[in-house]
């Protein structure tokens, strides 16, 4: 039990350092610490079929908040957007010729 504790609580870790730095508008790092703690949060949903009725009581409780709070912060993540490729149009005033 005392490591699945200490792994959530470096989940908790990186969802607070994750926080800080969207805070920051540091938006890369925030992604790589959100995305650190939802690897921990999935390393521990690995785990789940061989832990026991109360390691699973005790971990579901603990764990709930953790999920709300990198939900909610990959909420806040600013979307990004790419420019769309489009077809080139001929611009017949370019081939003119300035000095004629």
């Amino acid at each position: 039990m005392d490591d699945l504790l200490k792994a959530l609580a470096t989940v908790g870790l990186e969802l607070d350092a994750g926080e800080d730095a969207l805070h920051e508008s540091a938006v890369d790092a925030a992604i790589a610490r959100l995305d650190a703690a939802d690897d921990g949060l999935a390393a521990l949903r690995a785990r789940w079929p061989e832990l026991g009725a109360r390691e699973r009581q005790v971990l579901g409780v603990l764990a709930r908040p953790e999920r709300d709070r990198l939900d909610a912060a990959r909420s806040r993540l600013p979307r990004r957007t790419a420019v769309s490729l489009g077809t080139v149009e001929f611009d017949p005033e370019e081939a003119l010729d300035p000095a004629a």
